[in-house]
């Protein structure tokens, strides 16, 4: 999958928690999202006069757009790798985030698992 696709999956598919995410889409639409913000934060900066990192307008509209978004494809990400979606809240702790990004780039089961069958990247 490559970037392109993976925005267009993550916005069609904006707030559908149910399913699975290869890692490449899950991947590319974070990659996708680091590089709006980034994108955002210069136009604040530099057109509109917005220095400090709090609220800034083009780049907090941004992050509104992509939460649920990102939000899904985390959650049909975990699902690949045969884990709930419940499991997103243990990244409220600090230890929490380093389980979610083992899991996040651990390869997708292969079998059908009880969140769906197994991605087809090949089409």
């Amino acid at each position: 999958m490559n970037i392109q696709t993976s925005i267009k999956t993550c916005f069609n598919k904006y707030a559908t928690f149910s399913g699975r995410a290869s890692r490449s889409e899950f991947w590319f639409f974070y990659l996708f999202t680091i590089l709006l913000s980034a994108v955002t934060l210069v136009i604040d900066t530099m057109l509109l006069g917005y220095y400090s990192y709090g609220f800034s307008p083009t780049n907090t509209i941004s992050a509104i757009i992509t939460f649920l978004p990102s939000l899904a494809v985390s959650v049909r990400r975990l699902h690949d790798v045969n884990r709930s979606g419940w499991w997103w809240f243990i990244s409220l702790t600090i230890i929490g985030i380093i389980v979610l990004l083992v899991w996040w780039v651990t390869q997708g089961e292969n079998k059908k698992n009880e969140f769906g069958p197994p991605i087809n990247l090949k089409n």
